[in-house]
């Protein structure tokens, strides 16, 4: 018997990636007072996502990716993490929107705040979080196209 197996797709693949006890810093992008460009802040992603509409940019607090599991570089860029403090259970989703060479995760300050709900991450100076990739919902999952409506007329 000869099992044929499908190629898992690049978004199949970075939803299953996730890695437990990461170390996860913070960094001062206040994107909200950049008003979410990534080119104001220098992200590396700025180069395929800065003309993203607003809506995109201002989903999910930002963070820099460089975890040990997952997608890197430019197939990173826009992918979304769910992000869990270990030692709260505190979790919130962010977006990558940059990269880091820290081994883990660079969060935004914001995106910190949210999941260091004891404030021991921010007298540590880091948390250890696990992340998991997720979907960020930026798209219809229609099995058809919308057009295809005027097809079955």
């Amino acid at each position: 018997m000869i099992t044929v197996r499908r190629p898992r797709t690049v978004k199949a693949i970075a939803r299953a990636a996730a890695a437990a006890k990461v170390r996860a810093t913070y960094h001062l992008y206040n994107p909200q007072d950049h008003g979410w460009d990534l080119n104001a802040v220098s992200a590396y992603c700025s180069t395929w996502d800065a003309s993203k509409p607003y809506s995109w940019r201002s989903k999910y607090g930002w963070t820099a990716f460089c975890g040990p599991a997952g997608p890197t570089g430019q197939a990173s860029c826009g992918k979304c993490l769910r992000v869990t403090n270990t030692r709260t259970g505190a979790q919130t989703t962010a977006r990558i929107v940059d990269q880091c060479s820290n081994g883990g995760l660079d969060l935004d300050v914001n995106v910190f705040r949210t999941i260091d709900t004891d404030g021991d991450g921010y007298a540590k100076g880091h948390l250890i979080v696990n992340y998991q990739f997720v979907d960020c919902g930026d798209s219809i999952n229609s099995p058809r196209p919308l057009l295809s409506i005027i097809d079955d007329q």
